[in-house]
């Protein structure tokens, strides 16, 4: 049997992007996942496939794991051979209860390692615009936990020293106790016109900030109705968020979009809008699946040295068409010297990455365009793999400058297996969502059809909807919706950017 193994792994304040490598990489080795309620859902996406994630709870007043039966849990699957990833928000040794998971490890024999994380302490105020360290302001800081327990049972804690720090405090936890722990401030010495900043969410697109004072805070807070989770942070670092928020500034900020790309190809798009800021739902409501047979494509490279083009309509095609010319136990040797067209530069890369060179690439990126760059076709053979049911707009053309077109198709697009339907309903309906993107005219249909008609076109009809080009454009018209961001270039960067210049726009006209 195997040497089981912990890890206790920090996995930062909330962006997925501020999880360290070396977390990454536990999680992609781990057997089992005890995580906590502050972990991002994208984090766990990191975890290997088969893995076992287990809830561990721990949010303020709900449902938690006994810390007694999260120890014993680790314990018994490290026993059993198994590595372990213990996922904590934040750093897993501040605040985290790290410590305690650790003696209990130590005790029982097992071997562990700690892995830090990026703590909301630092990491959240940075978010919110404020060093909590600064030459001018800031020449200490103080962490502190706000829960009650904590500052009720620790006679450790001076609250005269923390108001006479002359730096930065800040407060973990510290919604429920807010207003008690302002006034052991004051009550300390430390001003009531100290400033103060409560951060809920901090490094998340629902990133919100509050600014007030030690003496007005709470009531702020009491007035906005702030729920945690939160950092607090109490000092005159706090007075530079003016001029140094950043996070909020970037054009995606606060607003939701929904992308309706299959799952295994929505990360470049996903990452680009969350990179501007973006809350992203996915909403895949289409997936790309193998035919159950390829006897058409298989004669078809058995005489693969008959044809003059090899044309791909989209990275999905590049995919099945070479997963199938592996499957043979051929290569791309077979291809002799067939020449090889792409429609965008996706497609043009995912040959590119094969060693192959492309012949010709229209310079708009649809299907119509590639024609005029084929040159004279008259009389020869073009090999088109493809999804099924695919537009007939290039073979019809390609025939009728009298070429001979085997159209085949090598992938098949269906509804998704699993679709949380009601979810983004609610999300229409209540108008949470600002922006739905289509990136193919399948992708609109099957939102229709998952929907159903009137009722998918009375939600879309309040947000805006985003198209990567006009075939797809075109599709969501048919149903009397309206287009409101089309790129000129119809590349998933390219509607990226244009989805986050119109919302820019937008918030200089307000």
């Amino acid at each position: 049997m195997k040497s089981g193994k912990v890890y206790l792994v920090g996995a930062g304040p909330g962006d997925p992007g501020l999880l360290t490598l070396k977390g990454k990489r536990c999680l992609a080795e781990a057997d089992v996942v005890i995580y906590d309620y502050l972990v991002d859902q994208r984090i766990l996406a990191c975890a290997r496939r088969g893995a076992t994630l287990i809830y561990a709870g721990k949010k303020s007043g709900g449902d938690a794991i006994p810390q007694a039966e999260i120890n014993r849990m680790m314990i018994d699957c490290a026993a059993r051979g198994q590595i372990v990833v213990r996922l904590k928000g934040g750093d897993p040794f501040l605040f985290g209860r790290g410590g305690e998971e650790a003696e209990a490890l130590a005790a029982a024999g097992v071997l562990f390692e700690v892995v830090p994380g990026v703590t909301s302490a630092i990491a959240v105020p940075a978010y919110a615009g404020i060093p909590v360290s600064h030459r001018d302001y800031a020449s200490a800081v103080a962490i502190v936990s706000g829960h009650k327990e904590v500052w009720e049972h620790a006679p450790h804690l001076n609250w005269a020293t923390l108001a006479g720090v002359g730096g930065t405090l800040v407060f973990l936890m510290g919604t429920r106790q807010l207003r008690n722990n302002m006034q052991h401030l004051m009550n300390s010495g430390l001003p009531a016109s100290t400033p103060v900043a409560l951060i809920r969410l901090g490094t998340r697109p629902e990133q919100e900030v509050l600014v007030g004072t030690v003496g007005t805070i709470a009531e702020v807070a009491a007035a906005r109705r702030f729920e945690p989770p939160t950092v607090v942070v109490v000092g005159d670092v706090v007075r530079l968020r003016d001029k140094l928020q950043w996070f909020e500034t970037k054009p995606l900020f606060g607003r939701r979009i929904v992308v309706t790309r299959p799952r295994t190809q929505a990360q470049e798009f996903v990452e680009l809008l969350e990179q501007q800021g973006a809350d992203v739902v996915q909403f895949p409501t289409i997936e790309t699946v193998p035919l159950p047979v390829y006897t058409q494509l298989d004669a078809a490279l058995d005489r693969i040295s008959a044809y003059h083009w090899l044309i791909f309509t989209s990275v999905n095609g590049v995919h099945y068409f070479f997963d199938r010319l592996r499957a043979r136990q051929q290569d791309v040797r077979s291809l002799g010297s067939i020449r090889i067209a792409a429609i965008g530069p996706a497609t043009a890369r995912a040959l590119q990455a094969l060693y192959l060179r492309v012949d010709a690439i229209p310079e708009e990126y649809r299907a119509e365009a590639l024609i005029p760059v084929l040159g004279d076709v008259q009389g020869q053979r073009i090999l088109l793999p493809r999804a099924a049911q695919a537009r007939e707009v290039l073979p019809r053309d390609l025939r009728a400058l009298g070429a001979q077109v085997d159209e085949i198709a090598v992938y098949q697009t269906v509804p998704p297996s699993q679709a949380n339907v009601a979810e983004l309903h609610t999300l229409l309906h209540t108008g949470a969502i600002d922006c739905v993107t289509f990136t193919s005219s399948s992708t609109v249909r099957n939102f229709i059809a998952l929907f159903a008609g009137d009722e998918a076109r009375m939600l879309l009809s309040k947000t805006t909807i985003a198209c990567i080009g006009p075939v797809t454009a075109e599709t969501v018209r048919e149903y009397g919706l309206d287009v409101a961001v089309q790129p000129a270039t119809y590349t998933i960067p390219a509607l990226a950017e244009a989805i986050a210049a119109y919302f820019s726009r937008q918030r200089q006209t307000r």
